[in-house]
Parts: C-alpha cells; structure tokens; sequence
C-alpha cells in the first residue's frame, strides 16, 4: 500500500511538471467547467475589490436620517444602523478580504514551504518539525486563531499573522510528502553523488518539482483565510470595528436581520461567492494534477495539439 501510494505521488508530480511547464496546461484547465466558473468569481471579486473602492464612495459616511434604508437607487444595497452605504462597505470589504486572504497565503507558504523542505529532506529534523506542526493542527483553527488574536490584539497585521500560523501546518505537511517521493529520485541521488550540496539540491530540484500540490493548496488556503478573517471580525477579535470588512458588516447587522436582512444578505453573498469560486478553481487543479484522470487529460492534450498543427 505504501508503494502505491508513492508511485502515485510521483505520478502527480510528474504529470504536474510536464504540465505546469508548458502553457498548454492554461487551455486544459479553461475547458474544465469547474475551473472556469471558479476562475471567473475569482477575477470578478478580484476586480471589486481592486476596483471597486475607487467609484463606491466613503464607507465611513454616515447620514443618519436615512438609517436602515432599504435597497433602492441611491443606495444599491440599502443603508445600516448609522445610516452608511451598505454596498459602499461591502465593495471596501472585499478589498480587505483579498488582501488578508493574499497576504495569508504568502505567510502560510513562506513558513509551511520552509518546514516542509527542512522535515522532508533531512531525517533527523523530521521528527521534531513535525511534531510542532502537528500541534498546531491538534488545535481547532478558530480557536487557536482566537488565542493568537487575544494576545496580538485586534489589527490587520495580527489577524494576517494569526491566520498565517493556522495554515502553516496544512502547507508543511504537504510539502513534506512531495519531498519525501522526490528525494529518492534517481535525479537527485545522482547530484548526491557527484557532490552537490544539500543547498543546491533543494532549490535547484526538489523544490521546483514540489511546488505543484502547493498551488493547489493556494486556492484552499485562500479560501480558508477569508472565512477565518470574517469570523474572526464577526466575532470581534478581528480586524478594529471601524474598518469596513465582511465580518464588521454581518456582526452590524446582525441585531436587525428581521427589521433589515440585507445588512447580512450582501456580504454573506459576497463571502459564499469568493469562497465557492476558490474551491471550485481548487477542485479543477486538483483534478488536472490527478493521475488518475491522466488518461482524459493526455486526450485533451493530444487534441489541443492537433488543433494547433492544423492552425499553422
């Protein structure tokens, strides 16, 4: 079973470098329905939140005399308890999500990549790294991303650390499966051989060939981070109350659901939208990258390069 399992690891990581080095890999994962609907909630949450704050206005102004509006022309998503612009908060909101969500997956992999490169390629390091690792996942996430933002305080750095070190571990231990296939390669063996050093291995050969399960990872992470963050603010631990985020807005709103449900409609829509498109875009690479479905995949490719030939 354990020879299986490595010969499937392998088999990924094949596959993945084969096609993570050509661009054909762009056009497979588009024509995968999946993919493309995750892909294409991304890039328009991606453009509010980029976007967005630019034409939506102050979502800090208040007018207290059209408090609790409901949807209409002037306010497209209706007004809170202190009278400010619910779409102008959401469109903020959005932007802060992504920002938390990029800066979270870009700590989580600094410190999981790092983890998992060290207790994967040498064994003696293994145990120990591990074993903090798998502390940290002994903790539920929220709880321990609640303990971490107790101590640090409530800010947007903190909450990007907090939820930084909650995901670390997910990073690390799939890193550290990736290099323990790659690491008894003939490729790198045979560098070991001929005297190159552990240094140069790693960054010339097994990370390369290990970075393809952690992009898959990357649209989890993400995902995970933008749920994280909203509870976080939602349940006041997160981000300061004055700034606009999806979790400040829900936790607003959630004193008037009856008397005003779309001051928890639209940014709930707004969080359910990001995170259904990252996991279907995360489903598609992780079905792309799947040797299992080689086979279907081979064929697309083999017929997206009949299509070129003829094209030229």
């Amino acid at each position: 079973m354990v020879e299986r399992a490595e010969a499937r690891r392998a088999a990924r990581l094949v596959l993945a470098t084969e096609w993570f080095g050509d661009r054909r890999w762009l056009v497979l994962l588009a024509r995968r329905k999946v993919a493309l609907v995750g892909a294409v909630l991304l890039a328009a949450m991606l453009v509010l939140g980029l976007v967005g704050p630019l034409v939506a206005g102050n979502p800090t102004h208040m007018d207290v005399a059209a408090r609790l509006g409901a949807p209409s022309r002037a306010h497209w998503f209706g007004t809170d308890d202190v009278g400010r612009d619910v779409f102008s908060r959401v469109i903020h909101g959005a932007r802060l999500s992504l920002l938390v969500g990029a800066a979270v997956v870009a700590f989580a992999f600094a410190v999981g990549v790092l983890c998992g490169l060290i207790a994967g390629y040498f064994k003696r390091l293994d145990n120990v790294v591990m074993r903090v690792m798998d502390g940290l996942m002994a903790f539920p996430a929220i709880i321990l991303a609640i303990a971490l933002m107790a101590s640090l305080g409530p800010s947007v750095t903190n909450v990007i650390v907090a939820i930084g070190v909650v995901n670390s571990p997910r990073v690390a231990r799939v890193v550290r499966g990736s290099v323990l296939v790659v690491r008894e390669t003939a490729y790198v063996e045979a560098g070991r051989a001929l005297g190159a050093s552990d240094l140069t291995l790693i960054g010339r050969h097994v990370l390369p060939n290990c970075l393809s399960p952690v992009i898959v990872q990357a649209s989890f992470v993400f995902a995970a981070a933008v749920l994280t963050e909203a509870a976080l603010s939602f349940l006041g631990v997160g981000v300061p109350p004055f700034v606009p985020s999806w979790g400040n807005i829900l936790s607003d709103g959630r004193l008037y659901l009856r008397q005003a449900p779309w001051l928890v409609l639209y940014p709930g829509a707004a969080i359910m939208l990001t995170i259904f498109g990252l996991n279907l875009l995360g489903d598609g690479l992780r079905d792309l990258l799947d040797p299992k479905l080689s086979g279907e995949s081979a064929r697309e490719t083999r017929g997206l390069q009949t299509e070129q030939r003829r094209a030229t």
